[in-house]
């Protein structure tokens, strides 16, 4: 009986990626911008991972509504580049896509900036309705959580309720929705959910005053607790497959 090597021998004529690797693409490429992407961009670059996956994409936009949006959000994205903060945009880009009901699905500590995102989207001639992620006061037991696993223990806990919020701006027809505040995951299930278009206006951070981009920006210095046990000695210039 024979023993066979262990050490696999790599296939060098396998793709060396699989998977896009866009983070790493360096400063001096970012081929896409220009539309030489197929020419400069380097081995994970999608155009050079997955062309068909690309190309299948691309026929989406032949869809009427999907077409729409991607104009109209080119449009606002010209017109209000570096003048309309983002409130501004939603206005412009609901305006614009011909949206007349618009929802707001906000963390129950948003309720206050709520109000206000409301009134400002009625004074635009829009209708909205909102819907507080704690509605229906749903104890967190009731979703198999213990005592001790609340913010709070020792007293009632109302679980947040993303997929209801998501049903009821979905009953009320509402063609877009604004997310305020939702917590991680949250967030999540109420996009999976909704069936109006979605977007964030605020993205919670109760450390960095809801400015999340913030830890990102300070990863090397006061928020170096956010690198994980397996952080590189120096940062890398390649994704992992090709390392």
């Amino acid at each position: 009986m024979t023993t066979k090597n262990k050490t696999a021998k790599k296939d060098v004529s396998a793709p060396r990626y699989t998977d896009p690797g866009c983070a790493y693409c360096p400063p001096t490429v970012r081929a896409c911008r220009q539309g030489e992407d197929e020419e400069r961009g380097p081995g994970f670059c999608p155009s050079k991972v997955n062309p068909d996956g690309i190309e299948a994409a691309r026929e989406m936009y032949e869809n009427p509504f999907c077409h729409r949006v991607a104009q109209e959000s080119a449009r606002v994205e010209a017109e209000g580049y570096c003048k309309w903060t983002r409130v501004e945009e939603i206005c412009e880009f609901a305006k614009k896509m011909g949206f007349s009901k618009i929802g707001i699905a906000t963390c129950i500590s948003f309720v206050d900036h709520a109000n206000t995102l409301s009134q400002i989207l009625e004074s635009h001639g829009f209708e909205v309705a909102s819907a507080a992620c704690k509605h229906d006061g749903i104890p967190k037991e009731d979703i198999g959580l213990e005592d001790h696993e609340k913010i709070r223990p020792g007293g009632h806990e109302s679980m947040c309720n993303p997929i209801s919020q998501a049903q009821l701006l979905n009953d009320a027809g509402c063609q877009m929705n604004v997310v305020l505040g939702l917590c991680i995951g949250h967030d999540s299930l109420f996009f999976k959910h909704s069936e109006g278009l979605a977007t964030t206006l605020v993205a919670k951070d109760r450390v960095l005053a809801h400015n999340p981009v913030g830890a990102l920006a300070l990863a090397d210095s006061y928020y170096s607790r956010v690198w994980g046990p397996d952080r590189p000695a120096k940062p890398h210039k390649k994704p992992l497959q090709g390392r």
